[in-house]
């Protein structure tokens, strides 16, 4: 029968671990804080501090280790490309190095004989900067308040840095001695000074470069083994998650290296190209300039966009050039930013917007101008490591774009602080994708679940509860306008065929449907969601409070047009008194199918099986579409194909998800 099908569905398969102790079953409840939990919060702190202090003083190596790693993922592609042909690993990556050299050395050229030029050229632009500053200084002199200002300034300046006055008896100073003649000399500098004043700026860098060399070099040589090393250090006792997490990190890096290469090089194009137009001379300069310094978040294009506007400033006697150059930069940058990249990563990155930002500050603090350089390929890799590692979680939830709350979570909240509005704007989103029946199931049900089990413990009071009840009716209010799609009876929808007769002659327009409630203090609440589909189907439903089925209350309910009722539970506790409700409906609608909805089931919910054996009943549902379509084929075939099984029903219909629709 059909209750073999539901134990299938429900009962783990042996060894799964998904047992329940009864050990496990009684320790719910609200937890406190204990001292061992306060003792393991403080040593995450001090190790949180102690990497943080390892990261900031460790610079000198860990930087040009992390510039080598993200350099090393951009040119990996082209050494596998070179392995592919046969070249050889070592010829590869060589090939690969002196090809970077080459490409970073003549675009080093290319920029320093541009500057070159560039300086030649603006002294023939000192006539116009003249003439800018002294219009703005006449307009400065012209307007009154700034006049003011300036010259309140002005008296200021002259109050502060003139010299006090001797006090009444003090004579004044230098009086009692006469000032000394001091000469001074230029020390001369000798060869091996002059080479290390030039010589010394540079070192540090030439030796970051140096090191950063080396490293690529390492990392391009050495890439299978460090990743099979790393895969043995962190994930020895499970090979294949830690396989994952290096693949996601590795693909997530060369996907948006590669996507931020090409937007940026769109970016220089035109920006290039737009100059040009403008006439600001070495468009290309700024074209190449402003493709680098948008790897740098945030403040590299407002910096490369200094030198073009700087530029138009001097050389347009006029102030249309600067506001052109200006409005070029930004307009281009905010189109990219917020149209392109959107769209081109999608969930790529998988960084939150303030993600971005905190990451852009920590890194910059602790490592300066690369570290904001580093700082998405930094964050990225803590977020991946979050995804994979179970103790290190918190990195995704804090830093990652997925939503910290799952739907049914979120739903949960908004009932609870009584804003359907805002739960109908986030189940617009679901339902942009699924149908009104897979937005109970999959999220209201859920929620209503969570509320009923905190209910149960006594952490949900009437006045929540009757919040959430309230909520519950609003947001079914604003959904009014969606229609269910999944069901295959759109034929029986009265309101697309007001003059089919299959709704008024058989009699399921009005209250044909009797939603009863279960004995949980939300049951209620479940039944308004059939309530609102069959609705939209033009059967009349209502809920029944549980309070009437009782037995002393019972035999008040009225029989005349009732064609079926539909027994709603949410807790899995409480169908172990179900085959008494179920006898009672029996024994007062003799000629009235019941039909038992165990929409809160769950597959670790197996010791309930019995329980619900018990019913005797053969119409059972174990979600809101189930329970839907099943109804709807009875309104279309009272006879339920001469049979009235659920075996029957399932057939007719094609309910396979379930295997109570199975005997």
């Amino acid at each position: 029968m059909i209750f073999s099908g539901l134990r299938a569905f429900l009962m783990p398969p042996a060894g799964s671990g998904t047992e329940m102790t009864e050990t496990a079953q009684h320790s719910e409840g609200p937890e406190t804080p204990t001292s061992w939990e306060l003792r393991n919060a403080f040593y995450a702190a001090g190790l949180a501090a102690v990497i943080v202090a390892g990261i900031y003083f460790g610079e000198p190596i860990l930087m040009p280790a992390a510039l080598a790693i993200l350099l090393a993922f951009a040119l990996a592609p082209l050494v596998a490309r070179l392995r592919a042909l046969h070249l050889g690993r070592i010829p590869s990556v060589i090939v690969t190095v002196l090809l970077a050299f080459v490409v970073i050395g003549a675009l080093g050229t290319y920029i320093l004989t541009e500057f070159a030029q560039l300086a030649g050229a603006m002294p023939r632009y000192e006539r116009n900067i003249e003439h800018k500053i002294n219009t703005l200084r006449d307009a400065a002199q012209s307007n009154g308040w700034l006049a003011g200002a300036q010259a309140t300034l002005q008296r200021l300046d002259n109050d502060l840095s003139a010299p006090a006055k001797p006090g009444p008896g003090v004579l004044p100073k230098g009086a009692a001695q006469q000032p000394v003649m001091v000469e001074v000399q230029a020390q001369q500098d000798t060869p091996f000074q002059v080479v290390k004043d030039i010589v010394g700026p540079l070192l540090e860098p030439l030796a970051n470069a140096g090191i950063v060399i080396v490293f690529v070099i390492f990392i391009l040589l050495q890439k299978e083994d460090l990743r099979d090393r790393f895969i043995h250090l962190a994930g020895s006792r499970d090979l294949r998650r830690a396989t994952v997490a290096i693949d996601d990190g590795a693909s997530r890096l060369s996907r948006y290296l590669l996507l931020q290469t090409a937007i940026n090089a769109c970016f220089g194009t035109l920006i290039g190209g737009g100059l040009w137009l403008i006439g600001i001379p070495n468009a290309g300069l700024w074209g190449l300039i402003g493709m680098m310094f948008r790897f740098v978040p945030y403040v590299g294009v407002p910096v490369a966009a200094v030198i073009p506007v700087a530029i138009a400033f001097a050389i347009d006697p006029n102030w249309a050039r600067v506001l052109y150059t200006a409005a070029l930069y930004f307009g281009i940058e905010f189109t990219l930013g917020q149209a392109v990249e959107p769209f081109v990563y999608g969930r790529s990155i998988g960084l939150s917007a303030t993600a971005i930002i905190v990451a852009a500050t920590f890194w910059t603090w602790v490592w300066g101008p690369v570290g904001l350089l580093l700082s998405t390929p930094l964050t990225m890799c803590l977020v991946v490591l979050g995804r994979h590692v179970d103790q290190l979680k918190f990195l995704d939830v804090l830093l990652g774009d997925r939503p910290p709350l799952a739907p049914e979570e979120g739903l949960y909240l908004r009932m609870l602080e009584g804003d359907p509005d805002e739960a109908a704007h986030q189940a617009e989103g679901f339902l942009q994708h699924n149908s009104l029946s897979a937005y109970f199931d999959e999220v209201v049900v859920k929620a209503l679940t969570m509320a009923q089990a905190d209910a149960r413990h006594g952490t949900l009071d009437r006045d929540r509860r009757h919040a959430i009840h309230t909520a519950i009716e609003g947001l079914l209010q604003n959904l009014a306008d969606h229609t269910d799609g999944a069901e295959r009876y759109d034929s029986f929808d009265a309101a697309e065929n007001p003059a089919s007769p299959s709704a008024k002659s058989e009699g399921w327009s009005d209250d044909a449907v009797f939603c009863v409630a279960g004995p949980g203090p939300l049951d209620d609440i479940a039944g308004l969601l059939l309530v609102d589909l069959l609705g939209k189907r033009g059967i009349g439903a209502h809920v029944v409070p549980h309070t009437e089925i009782l037995p002393a209350n019972i035999e008040r309910l009225k029989k005349d047009g009732v064609k079926l009722i539909a027994v709603c539970y949410l807790e899995p506790a409480n169908f172990t008194n179900a085959r008494y409700l179920v006898r009672r409906l029996n024994r007062q609608f003799p000629q009235t199918r019941t039909m038992l909805n165990f929409w809160g089931i769950g597959t670790d919910d197996s010791r309930y099986l019995d329980a619900i054996e018990a019913t005797g009943c053969e119409l059972i549902a174990t979600s809101v579409r189930e329970s839907l379509e099943r109804i709807l084929y009875i309104a279309k075939n009272p006879d339920g194909g001469n049979t009235g099984t659920a075996a029957a029903i399932a057939h007719e219909i094609g309910v396979v998800r379930h295997a109570p629709a199975h005997t």
